[in-house]
């Protein structure tokens, strides 16, 4: 199952995450996860949350250009090896990750990981048939989404 990603440029200057943070609150838009990755002239924010079109389109009426991006959050075991089992699946079929990040919190004794796959339903077929459990907005958001 695939979620959808805002992701943001931002300039690589003081207040600008605050600012798309204020904005979102100020619309009752709650962060799910979030990551930031900068270069020495801008940087990407990277956004889950569950009412993303509400969001992209403030952001964009505040002068923001937003994407929106296919990710899929898998379950990975957290503990020595977990991780790199997800890899072996996804090695085996030749899948490429984009880049990858961890959410704030946990499932019991399992870490969750955002992967960004060049080939995400191929991914998510190789990893449920390997008996790892990808995440839905039900499980992501709480809620039927």
């Amino acid at each position: 199952m695939k979620i959808i990603q805002l992701s943001l440029f931002l300039e690589n200057k003081p207040g600008q995450l605050l600012r798309i943070c204020q904005i979102l609150a100020q619309a009752q838009l709650n962060l799910v996860t979030l990551c930031l990755a900068d270069t020495q002239q801008f940087g990407i924010l990277r956004l889950i949350l569950r009412d993303w079109q509400k969001a992209k389109e403030l952001l964009e009426a505040h002068g923001f250009v937003a994407t929106t991006t296919e990710v899929v959050a898998i379950e990975v075991e957290d503990r020595p090896g977990g991780m790199a089992r997800i890899l072996e699946i996804l090695a085996e079929r030749q899948i490429n990750i984009e880049y990858l990040y961890a959410f704030t919190f946990k499932r019991g004794d399992k870490a969750v990981v955002v992967f960004r796959f060049d080939r995400p339903d191929e991914a998510i077929a190789a990893l449920q048939q390997s008996g790892q459990n990808v995440l839905g907005p039900v499980e992501i958001y709480g809620d039927a989404a």
